[in-house]
């Protein structure tokens, strides 16, 4: 029996009604740890369910009209607005509330909501703290704290506010932390949290379908070419990343301006631009979104079957979330690199420090190849021909080459002459 059928009537008919059959690995060992109240380090692929493995059991700890207890933190905007869809469905069935906290946003329209005493709170960091200071938040009164991608909220910029978070809280809280890559902070993480539980099912989920991942040996200045006709290859739709944002505008400013169903998402936009990009890009409305790793982490779009990194990562952690956007629960998927002389040997340090096997594919007659394109007959002849032309002129090379000789018999006959005429 699945800790489903433990769960509220209308849980159990939402969780049918969203086609859910049998819970993820992840879900069924974290249940019984986070409803005791448990620290809990959960770690598991990218797409094993893992926002719903701490989302369920925590809600049901969760008291109604008792104030905010719970609090969900996210590394980015685009996360922290997608983990408050998920926990605002099954929160709402309980009659629960949830508020969203994100720079960008109105800060008097959150102040307004608060006023409400939502108990569940979602956010980034940023304005979390900023709430927190203004005494908007009564963090006295939270019971809960979630950290969603934890290794970037402990990376230096985020983990100075996070700490100052947890420092505002009581002593005595729940501390959660899950991430697909949470494996690398676990040290951090015990410093904070007694007694962690770490649940790690890396190796026992197999819930991923098939990726395969290639790499494209292509000069930097053909990248917008590539992608162009890419995009007209049969049944492609993909989330193309980019290490820098001005690469990313440049590309995007070239496609937009040949037609191309493209959107971006970037964090020099607004709250309401990167909201526009990520509905017309869910709603199949453009065949690319192109982005940073501001998108590499939590967010879930249905059936994308391609990820393109215009440049190798920067780290196995970059390549590991921006890969995990395909390949989501059971779905299969493909990884394509682009690469050059300066930058392929960092792509197989990559991959082989990550276990992945790759190969190089070739894009021609509109279609993905992995084999290299066949010359032609007509090519081969032309190809002979222009060797046949090239033969003369070589000769002709050579000759001037030989010329000072004759130069030193004209120049010997020149004296003969001369001695002849004295």
């Amino acid at each position: 029996m699945t800790f489903i059928k433990n769960t509220p009537e209308a849980w159990q008919e939402h969780w049918q009604a969203s086609g859910f059959s049998e819970p993820s690995i992840i879900q069924a060992k974290s249940f019984q740890p986070l409803k005791e109240k448990q620290n809990v380090l959960g770690i598991s692929p990218t797409g094993s369910g893992k926002t719903l493995a701490y989302v369920l059991p925590l809600l049901l700890n969760v008291e109604k009209a008792q104030g905010s207890q719970l609090l969900i933190l996210a590394p980015s905007q685009e996360l922290a607005m997608q983990i408050s869809q998920v926990v605002r469905d099954w929160a709402s069935l309980l009659e629960l509330k949830t508020q969203l906290l994100i720079g960008g946003a109105n800060v008097s329209r959150q102040v307004e909501k608060l006023k409400k005493k939502p108990e569940i709170l979602v956010g980034t960091p940023g304005r979390v703290l900023e709430l927190i200071k203004a005494k908007k938040i009564k963090s006295h009164l939270l019971k809960t704290i979630v950290m969603d991608e934890v290794d970037q909220l402990f990376h230096e910029k985020e983990m100075n506010l996070t700490k100052q978070i947890l420092t505002s809280a009581p002593t005595d809280f729940q501390l959660v932390f899950y991430s697909a890559t949470a494996d690398r902070v676990t040290e951090e993480a015990q410093k904070l949290a007694e007694q962690l539980t770490i649940i790690d099912v890396t190796d026992e989920d197999h819930s991923a379908g098939t990726v395969n991942h290639y790499y494209v040996n292509l000069s930097p200045r053909k990248k917008s070419a590539y992608l162009r006709s890419l995009s007209y290859t049969s049944d492609f739709r993909g989330m193309v990343f980019f290490n820098q944002v001005a690469d990313l505008g440049a590309v995007e400013e070239k496609l937009v301006y040949e037609g191309l169903s493209v959107v971006s998402l970037a964090s020099d936009q607004n709250k309401a631009l990167r909201k526009l990009a990520i509905d017309q890009f869910s709603n199949k409305k453009a065949v690319m979104l192109l982005t940073t790793d501001i998108a590499a982490r939590g967010l879930d779009f249905e059936a994308v079957p391609y990820v393109i990194n215009t440049e190798v990562p920067l780290s196995e952690e970059s390549y590991i979330h921006r890969a995990g956007r395909v390949g989501r629960m059971g779905a299969s998927g493909t990884v394509i690199t682009f690469v050059n002389d300066a930058t392929k040997r960092d792509y197989q340090r990559i991959l082989k420090k990550i276990g992945l096997t790759t190969q190089e594919i070739f894009l021609y007659e509109g279609t993905l190849h992995l084999t290299r394109k066949e010359k032609s007959l007509t090519e081969e002849r032309a190809a002979s021909s222009e060797k046949i032309k090239k033969v003369p002129t070589e000769q002709r090379k050579e000759k001037v080459k030989k010329r000072p000789k004759n130069s030193k018999n004209k120049g010997a006959r020149r004296k003969t002459s001369q001695g002849q005429k004295e």
